[in-house]
């Protein structure tokens, strides 16, 4: 009964079902490890930036462009605050609210934005505390530019004066008469009694869309190896629900002959040839 797996047609679909399967294996256990990966590089990161925090703060120049190494990294600068901007929709601890940002006009002649804290609710400029005045020296964590809808960053415009949706500087230049640094800065601690925000890891680090989808590949390669050997077995349970019909003589006429010419052309002949 089972003589037709000897087939040229059962063959093939016996070598594609072998090379299938651990090929599938292969991937699934490959995406598994990129997703791996990138769980260790977020737990790495989240250690460095409790790190970074007990280290020395160097001076702003010394850490500039921000990139992985220096994102997170304590940093000192001197100057005068100058516009102050409210960023809506952020949350912390779990509540909404907003961050305080006034850029710093530094010597250097551009001027830096330091988030000088978070208060809860919607923006409310009567309810922000007034940026201290004269000369002042901010300490806190470099950060990176933002990018507009990544990482929670909202990317809704029209939204009302002295608001700005993202801390970056394509998005400040539009807002302030002067250059502004690739790159912000949050207090160690909050301004004026305003929670201080936490320093993030740097971007490419954390568990983002793209770790998750290497995640929902794993899923999909292990799913195909249930999906092929399920379709094997439902061949093979076909074929001999054939046979057995064939010997019963169940069939009907029709679909006996298409079966027993299929049988005798996929025979092998006994010469060989």
């Amino acid at each position: 009964m089972y003589r037709f797996l000897l087939t040229p047609r059962w063959w093939g679909i016996n070598v594609f079902v072998l090379l299938a399967i651990p090929f599938c294996v292969f991937m699934g256990s490959w995406q598994l490890g990129r997703f791996e990966d990138r769980v260790d590089d977020h737990r790495d990161a989240e250690a460095r930036v409790a790190s970074d925090k007990r280290e020395k703060a160097r001076a702003l120049e010394s850490l500039l462009p921000v990139t992985k190494a220096t994102s997170g990294r304590q940093t000192t600068a001197t100057g005068r605050y100058d516009t102050q901007l409210l960023v809506p929709d952020r949350t912390l601890d779990g509540k909404d609210g907003y961050y305080v940002l006034t850029l710093l006009r530094t010597d250097g002649g551009r001027a830096l934005p330091v988030v000088r804290g978070w208060l809860p609710g919607t923006p409310d400029p009567a309810k922000v505390p007034a940026a201290p005045t004269g000369e002042v020296t901010v300490t806190g964590a470099l950060q990176a530019s933002e990018t507009p809808g990544n990482n929670g960053v909202s990317a809704r415009g029209g939204l009302p004066a002295g608001q700005t949706a993202a801390i970056s500087a394509a998005s400040l230049v539009n807002l302030v008469p002067y250059d502004v640094h690739d790159a912000w800065v949050t207090l160690n601690r909050g301004d004026a009694g305003m929670k201080a925000v936490p320093a993030t890891a740097p971007g490419g680090t954390g568990l983002d869309l793209k770790a998750f989808q290497n995640l929902g590949y794993t899923a999909e390669w292990f799913a195909f190896v249930g999906f092929v050997v399920f379709m094997w077995f439902r061949l093979l349970r076909r074929e001999l629900e054939f046979a057995r019909d064939a010997e019963l003589g169940l069939l009907p006429e029709e679909e006996e002959q298409e079966q027993r010419g299929q049988r005798e052309h996929e025979r092998p002949s006994p010469s060989g040839v």
